[in-house]
């Protein structure tokens, strides 16, 4: 085909659709027309596509169609109210449909983190990998307190989210793999257990549980909620519940960018917590009640929010009427 030939053809036609799209307001004849050149130019792209596929014309007709499309359907410009709803029904029903991972991750990573604790406490050898006695004497009596202390609490909370978000970024993004979240709990887990293993060799363990409560209720929820749901999209891959695998996998991965976005805010009340509460003077009683009340919050968002946005209809992911149109599937 010759694409100059084609092109001047044409090219009345697509000034006319382009024309058409950047008008504000059209006459009743003019809607007409619109859909009747975006139904032409789209055959026009179609044919280029597949006989001449010149990347220059491509792209040329692909915006002319795209502005088109924006005219004739509408365009949805975000706003406050989209902000609203997303916090009010989309997150809570993202987070209240990983509830059960997210149990499960946190008895899973509280019973290893015991286990491990347990371990380094009895066993010289372990206490021996992790440091000379008089090492693990400074850890306890300094190191482990100086951590929350060291840095101005802006400074401190901006490390924390950033250290904390990345470990939850982990989990949400390989999460399909099945393998990452897992070595990443684990992981945690193990150092949070013998971290309070030397602690309660060297007589702090009371100290240990009043420097990680205030701010690890939350924070440590943040990263189980990340851990149950990467793992909740890699048994979407073994068990798409009755769907075709890959209209699954796009639900759960939507539902998915939902959770990790939440999650980007749940970390920076934590970190905030971490990098002004738990170093402050208050009482620890204080301070541990303000770490419980915003865990006590966290899951009465979740569970009452969410649960009222699921029985509404929610997923969790794009809002209806954004996303592609879907067929209907039999279960």
């Amino acid at each position: 085909m010759d694409l100059d030939a084609f092109s001047a053809v044409h090219a009345p036609t697509w000034a006319r659709l382009d024309a058409l799209s950047g008008r504000r307001r059209l006459s009743g004849a003019e809607a007409d027309e619109i859909v009747l050149l975006y139904q032409e130019v789209a055959t026009h792209l179609s044919t280029v596509r597949s006989t001449a596929p010149d990347p220059s014309l491509v792209s040329r007709l692909s915006e002319v169609l795209g502005r088109a499309r924006s005219a004739i359907a509408g365009s949805h410009d975000p706003s406050w109210s989209d902000v609203s709803r997303f916090v009010r029904t989309v997150l809570p029903a993202a987070l209240f449909r990983v509830r059960w991972w997210t149990v499960a991750v946190t008895g899973a990573f509280l019973a290893l983190a015991l286990v491990a604790g347990l371990h380094v406490y009895a066993d010289p050898a372990a206490q021996a990998a992790m440091g000379t006695p008089s090492q693990l004497q400074e850890y306890a009596d300094q190191a482990f307190a100086n951590y929350y202390t060291d840095y101005p609490g802006q400074s401190f909370a901006a490390q924390v989210w950033t250290n904390n978000a990345w470990i939850a970024a982990q989990c949400v993004a390989f999460g399909i793999t099945g393998v990452m979240p897992v070595l990443v709990l684990v992981q945690n887990a193990v150092a949070v257990g013998s971290a309070g293993a030397v602690m309660a060799l060297h007589d702090g363990l009371a100290v240990f549980f009043q420097l990680i409560l205030p701010h690890g209720l939350l924070e440590l929820t943040a990263i189980f909620v990340a851990g149950g749901a990467g793992l909740r999209i890699f048994w979407t891959v073994v068990d798409p519940g009755g769907l075709p695998r890959a209209r699954a996998l796009v639900e759960a991965g939507l539902s998915l960018i939902t959770v990790a976005i939440g999650l980007v805010g749940v970390l920076a009340v934590s970190g905030l917590i971490e990098g002004f509460v738990t170093p402050s003077s208050l009482p620890w009683g204080v301070k541990i009640a303000i770490g419980a009340l915003a865990l006590a919050g966290f899951w009465v968002y979740v569970l009452v929010l969410g649960r009222r946005a699921v029985r509404a209809g929610e997923s969790g992911g794009l809002r209806e009427g954004h996303g592609a149109d879907q067929l209907p599937v039999a279960a």
